[in-house]
């Protein structure tokens, strides 16, 4: 006889698309299905520049410094493939250890020198600025930083961004910002890298989290007109845009802030629910913002996930999967329903997990 599972290892939450976002879909479903344009629709890019001047008090110019994606995932793949020239010294990339595969990957095809930032938690999980040798950002084509982090949670605050953005100025590397995960937090809203400068900078943001809308591949790039140029060039011999449809979606999900306040009281009540259990686990707990929560525990992390799959149903993420810096970790997304949460944290509970 079966048990129920608890999925907690993928970060895909569960709960419903809203439905002004599905109808504004619906609606824009049409009678002949052609090609989308690459830069996306002007309405598209005129509600982004809207949510980005209410969010972060930066304004963009929709025509120059803002394009949309399919998601976030291809486009910060396909980043290096335009930036890195696998035959020149300035080739490094430089990205968080732990941290989201795709940023070694897109190095890897692209011919680029892969460079993982090891973080740590004694240095709140973000990147030691201070000790990169010069040396290395001279050959450093991109620099990628994740605020709110995946998976640990830590948020590059606006004296972080102002160091890296003059380092980039010094030495002259592009930054990536993936700020995917800003409009999940739970106090203080997090910065953009657009409020410190937009010179070699550009920010990936998506709505897969944002609006529930993982599997409609919607999200944008923006920053640097130069940039922004060069990625118009670039992106048709890929051909990665979203369907009109999916960017009417958008259009009406970026518009509209409401729903995005809904939906992080409901991240906030599991988070709430997961931390009380990770307190009654002693297990240390971190992250500021984003969509998981950081658990330090005893032993190997394989194991640990392991035998919790096995003995509660519970399913996490092995920190060791994300990068050599996440030994000793698991990651605990905030993607089931509240009520699932409940009945995982009852589960984990009643496990008897080795330490």
């Amino acid at each position: 006889m079966g048990r129920p599972v608890y999925d907690l290892g993928i970060g895909d939450p569960q709960e419903p698309t809203p439905e002004f976002i599905v109808a504004a879909l619906k609606a824009a479903v049409p009678a002949v299905s052609q090609y989308p344009r690459s830069i996306g629709s002007r309405e598209l890019r005129d509600a982004i520049a809207g949510y980005v001047e209410r969010r972060f008090k930066v304004s963009l110019d929709p025509e120059r410094e803002i394009l949309p994606s399919a998601g976030a995932k291809e486009a910060i793949f396909h980043l290096p493939l335009l930036l890195i020239d696998p035959q020149a010294d300035r080739r490094a990339v430089l990205f968080p250890d732990p941290g989201y595969a795709i940023y070694e990957r897109g190095t890897a095809f692209a011919g680029g020198e892969p460079h993982p930032l090891l973080l740590r938690d004694e240095k709140g999980f973000l990147p030691e600025l201070e000790s990169l040798p010069a040396a290395l950002l001279d050959r450093t084509a991109l620099f990628w930083l994740c605020s709110p982090q995946n998976p640990t949670g830590a948020v590059a605050w606006r004296e972080t961004l102002a160091k890296l953005a003059e380092l980039s100025s010094r030495h002259g590397f592009v930054v990536a910002a993936d700020e995917c995960y800003a409009d999940v937090y739970f106090d203080q809203p997090p910065p953009s890298m657009l409020e410190v400068s937009r010179s070699r900078v550009l920010v990936f943001h998506s709505l897969s989290k944002r609006s529930g809308m993982t599997g409609m591949r919607s999200g944008f790039m923006a920053g640097d007109p130069e940039l922004i140029a060069a990625l118009k060039r670039f992106r048709p011999s890929i051909g990665t845009a979203s369907p009109d449809f999916v960017q009417a979606a958008a259009t009406a999900a970026w518009g509209n802030d409401e729903h995005a306040e809904q939906r992080r009281e409901i991240f906030r009540r599991k988070r709430q629910i997961l931390r009380a259990l990770m307190s009654d686990l002693r297990l240390r707990a971190t992250g500021e913002a984003g969509l998981y929560l950081w658990v330090q525990v005893p032993g190997d992390d394989e194991r640990y996930a392991r035998e919790l799959a096995e003995r509660a149903g519970v399913v996490v993420q092995p920190g060791s999967f994300l990068g050599e810096g996440g030994r000793g970790y698991i990651r605990v997304a905030l993607s089931p329903t509240v009520e699932q949460c409940e009945a995982a944290a009852a589960a984990w509970r009643r496990a008897e997990v080795s330490h």
